[in-house]
Formats: structure tokens, sequence, C-alpha cells
């Protein structure tokens, strides 16, 4: 049976990950920097099947640590997905530098530190799936998500070239591009906000700070779902390379095409007019 290995698996979507691989009949390798939180929310479920490993993410030897706890109980890793994440709120110039190397200790060192504990194994057999939780704001942004949507843009670039290096090595990679889900999200636990508000950018960043703090459990979409889509996406003959959870990650997505398209058209010939030609004299 395949074994799935998720971090941040103690509650939201990481946890509706579990539950839904755990249906499916798979081992769960479930991690979190909680360890007595992991074992809670997995109590009662099909224990011998899981195994509650305290991770985290920005830590490389844990990272390892957890990997050979998987591989030691369960005989190898088929799916790994990286969900530990962290949020940040605010405009960009009200982040500071402690606030942003936080954001991307977690969403993208973090990520990396379990990649490169877990890509010598899957090489090893040669086959499995690599998913990185992205976000819909990590195809496009808005004012007061920027820092947030850097991390998550830069988990969009990692994941293409992951899987442009390891599909001839038979493991595939996805990124979840995630919409808004009624999960802890927007809690403090997970989501801070800049301890620096600007005035000049109440009716941009502010405004979406408190929109964000209204909208908390009341968002869009079920997690249960949500995990359903990604176990049906990760276990089909052809996963994609991103997969959009949730209507409003569509209508995003669908957005910024447009957008890109329309101003690619009407700057093509200046972008365009850059080559260099035999009438240049050079």
């Amino acid at each position: 049976m395949p074994t799935w290995f998720i971090t941040g698996a103690g509650r939201g979507l990481g946890l509706a990950m579990a539950e839904k691989a755990l249906e499916s009949g798979a081992n769960v390798v479930a991690t979190g920097r909680d360890a007595t939180q992991i074992e809670a929310a997995f109590a009662g479920s099909a224990s011998e099947r899981v195994l509650s490993v305290a991770l985290d993410v920005t830590s490389e030897h844990q990272a390892v640590a957890a990997v050979e706890a998987a591989i030691d109980r369960f005989g190898g890793i088929d799916v790994v997905v990286n969900n530990a994440g962290r949020g940040l709120l605010g405009a960009v110039e009200e982040a500071s530098a402690a606030e942003v190397e936080a954001v991307f200790a977690t969403n993208v060192f973090g990520l990396l530190s379990v990649v490169r504990a877990v890509l010598p194994h899957l090489r090893s057999r040669g086959q499995g799936h690599i998913v990185n939780i992205g976000s819909m704001g990590g195809f496009a942004q808005v004012a007061g998500w920027g820092v947030y949507g850097a991390t998550k843009f830069a988990v969009e670039g990692l994941t293409e070239a992951m899987r442009a290096e390891l599909a001839p090595l038979g493991i595939g990679v996805t990124v979840v591009e995630p919409g808004s889900f009624r999960t802890d999200f927007l809690d403090a636990t997970s989501l801070h906000a800049t301890a620096r508000e600007i005035a000049d950018y109440a009716g941009t960043a502010g405004r979406v700070r408190h929109a964000a703090a209204a909208a908390n459990h009341g968002q869009l979409n079920d997690p249960a779902k949500g995990a359903e889509a990604i176990h049906t996406a990760v276990t089909s003959p052809n996963p994609p390379l991103r997969l959009q959870l949730g209507p409003d990650a569509v209508a995003m997505v669908e957005d910024k095409l447009e957008f890109v398209r329309k101003e690619l058209d009407e700057w093509r010939a200046l972008g365009s007019s850059t080559l260099l030609t035999a009438d240049d004299g050079r």
C-alpha cells in the first residue's frame, strides 16, 4: 500500500489530506511542529497505518530524521505533500526584514529541506510524487499579500523546475493553488500581520488586513473536498503540473491569464524590438 508523507498534517488542509489518504487505504506519515497536536488529531484512527512525527520544516536535521522514520516504519514513501506554511499580511513596505525571513524560512526554505531529505529515496526507487501546496496568490497577487505571495511564487518556480528535472527519473511534481478554504489559516497561529501599519496603505493593504479578519472561518471552500480533489489528481494516470483548487482560485487564474495576454499583445512590438539584426552593423 502507498505511503503519504504530509507536513503540517495536524489541522486544516493537511489534516484533511491525511484523512483522505487513510480512507483510501494508504499509510500516512503525519508531521507537524507540535507532536502532541499531531497525535491528538489521529487518536482513534487506524493507528497501525499512521506515524506521527514532530517536524519543524525549518530544521534540516528534523526533516532528514522524519524521512528516515517514515522509511523505517513503512519501507518507503510514495507521495510527499509539502503543506506546512506560514502567512504574512501587510503591505510590502510594512514588512520588516525579520517578518519576511520568517515566512520564507517556512514556505520556501522549509519546503526545500523536505525535498532534499526525501529525493534521494524517491530517486533510488525511480518513482513517487511530490505535491507542493502553493496558493492562488502564487499565480496572481493583490495588495496586502505580497510577501506571502512571493513565497508562493517561489514555490511555483521551484515546482516547474523540479517537474522538468524529475520527470525523466519517474517522479511526478504538482503545485496546488488553493483558494480560500475554511481552515485556521487566517488565525493568528498561522497568519501573522505586520507589526507596522502605514497610513498611506489604509485603502489597499489596510483594507485587506481588516477584510481577512472578518472572513476568518467563513471561507468558501471545504477542506475535505479539497483533499478529495488533490487525491484524485495525484492518483490519476496523468497528474497535472498545476491544480487550481476552488472556484475562486480558478477565476483568479483566468483573470490573470486574460490580463497577461492583453498586455502582451499591447506591448508585443516593443518587447520584440531588441533583436540584433544584420542592419545593426555589428
